[in-house]
């Protein structure tokens, strides 16, 4: 899928997480709603850093556009080390090594970790990487046209404010690890998600994805899982534009007022 469709697909995820925290009891505070939802939006463009004309690739200026290049081999490297008898050949790493489960927990754990140990310096980080995300893929019209300083100024004024906020009593910087020395543990978790929910997209389409890597199948460890070929589509047909997005929108508001207790 293209970055638009993912950055809802995540948006609405998290939101349908936030109805089912609030029907077990375990309400997620609005910021964590909000915020949660952006990250995950964010999230969902990030298994493309694989891609040197991804959305992600852009979004930071030379600083993405090299680390698309490094991650863009490393995938490769790895997929040539690893694949199986009936693995294809292939010249490039899209879709392989940041296109899978292990990576999205790695890199959700990651991310935890970081905002446990590294205090309010490494939260705002990760907001801001995310936000600046959330924008290319949510408002990606107004991002193609504006420059990208405007676009880096909207992350980071978003993440300070956000972040302000969640670290008020009862706003969610405890939510669900409560335990002294846990706070933000959660934010790997729609890290987690965007990822997650990005593969599985990628599924949906013509390529499949290759999800459950290192975990083989038959003779590839590198399978490309997807429905019947009669049912996927090409990314950015109208079946991503004109069904599959205004869906997530559906869902997403339908997850919002439900986690509200709106309905």
């Amino acid at each position: 899928m293209m970055g638009p469709a993912h950055s809802l697909s995540g948006a609405a995820a998290w939101l349908g997480v936030g109805a089912a925290a609030a029907a077990a009891g375990h309400a997620m505070p609005w910021p964590v709603l909000v915020v949660g939802a952006l990250i995950t939006a964010g999230a969902a463009l990030a298994p493309d850093l694989d891609h040197k004309s991804a959305t992600i690739s852009r979004a930071f200026g030379p600083v993405s556009k090299a680390l698309c290049e490094i991650v863009d081999k490393l995938s490769y490297a790895v997929y040539k080390a690893t694949k199986g008898p009936g693995d294809p050949r292939r010249t490039g790493g899209h879709r392989t090594l940041t296109h899978t489960w292990l990576w999205a927990v790695l890199v959700g754990a990651g991310c935890s970790l970081a905002a446990v140990t590294g205090g309010r310096w490494a939260v705002l980080a990760i907001l801001f990487v995310h936000l600046v995300l959330a924008v290319e893929g949510l408002l990606w019209r107004a991002a193609r046209v504006s420059s990208d300083v405007l676009v880096w100024l909207l992350g980071a004024t978003s993440a300070w404010i956000l972040a302000g906020v969640l670290d008020k009593a009862d706003h969610g910087a405890t939510w669900l690890f409560d335990a002294p020395g846990q706070e933000y543990l959660w934010l790997g978790l729609p890290i987690v998600l965007g990822a997650l929910v990005h593969d599985i997209g990628d599924a949906l389409t013509v390529s499949g994805c290759p999800i459950l890597w290192p975990i083989p199948l038959g003779r590839k460890r590198w399978y490309a899982l997807g429905p019947p070929k009669a049912m996927r589509f090409r990314a950015g047909s109208w079946v991503e534009i004109k069904v599959l997005m205004p869906a997530f929108m559906i869902l997403g508001g339908v997850g919002a007022a439900a986690a509200l207790n709106v309905i």
